[in-house]
């Protein structure tokens, strides 16, 4: 019972940390520019229209590998996603049983343990490192898509891009947006304009700082354009690290999938800290 207690953990930890068909594998090369004379602004522009994606659905088998601390977890799993919609992930124990299913729509985050049959269904502000941080539904699907943004906006004007600020020189520059006590900040390749990881700092001198980091190790092909297939995920609070490499598989876009989860009335509703304290405990 232990390891289905890992794998649920595994999958909150995500919460509090997460056509045509291709493989991880096969990888596209973006178009390389000169950027040499552009400005902060055009520069951010630039990254800001290759990395954005006009595709509806987004849909993929996924390895995970999970760690924290000692501990060190493989497992597969679905992951789809419908843009300005829903991202769903389900983890699968065995290869073939749903333990745990994830999904993330703009007005609530929902955690289904299948083991336990009980389940959180919570608005974003009532999940500490959520709120805490500025993440929201617009914020993980700019993580998972490997774009810029700003936090409770869905899509980015002109005008907006003004907010960022930008390091250029070298074949890397590093982009800079701040909202208060969190500083959000992306890497990316100056001729080409992918971005190659993102970082979101919140910074608390009273409980300590907590950081995300999103490091986009391989660009896979979706559609003939750029796709993060291969992420590695990196969540560090002051009491533990949590580490997760995503591996996407057959990369597609299927549309056919309920795009909400109905829970069973045999599952028990939980409260956060009570599914956090039971699950944090496996580790």
């Amino acid at each position: 019972m232990k390891a289905f207690r890992i794998i649920t953990a595994v999958a909150l930890a995500v919460v509090i940390g997460l056509s045509s068909c291709g493989t991880h594998k096969k990888v596209v090369k973006p178009v390389e520019v000169s950027t040499d004379s552009m400005t902060q602004s055009e520069f951010i522009g630039f990254v800001h229209n290759a990395s954005y994606h006009k595709l509806l659905y987004v849909s993929s088998k996924v390895k995970f590998t999970i760690e924290v601390g000692p501990q060190k977890v493989n497992l597969t799993g679905n992951l789809r996603m419908k843009r300005d919609d829903v991202i769903r992930l389900q983890l699968m124990a065995f290869g073939f049983v749903e333990a745990a299913r994830m999904e993330f729509t703009k007005d609530y985050v929902l955690f289904v343990d299948r083991i336990n049959k009980q389940y959180v269904k919570a608005p974003y502000k009532y999940i500490d490192f959520l709120r805490q941080s500025g993440i929201n539904f617009n914020t993980l699907q700019a993580l998972f898509w490997n774009e810029l943004f700003i936090p409770g906006k869905s899509s980015l004007s002109k005008g907006e891009l003004e907010d960022f600020s930008a390091d250029l020189g070298g074949d890397e520059a590093i982009i800079y947006l701040s909202r208060g006590n969190i500083n959000y900040s992306w890497l990316a390749n100056q001729s080409t304009g992918r971005i190659k990881m993102a970082n979101i700092m919140h910074r608390d001198s009273y409980r300590g700082n907590t950081q995300l980091n999103w490091n986009y190790r391989v660009m896979g092909a979706l559609n003939g354009k750029p796709f993060p297939s291969d992420m590695e995920v990196t969540l560090t609070t002051p009491k533990k690290e949590v580490k997760m490499n995503i591996k996407l598989n057959y990369m597609g876009t299927d549309d056919e999938w309920e795009t909400r989860t109905e829970v069973s009335e045999k599952y028990r509703q939980v409260e956060i800290d009570e599914l956090l304290r039971r699950i944090m405990g496996s580790f």
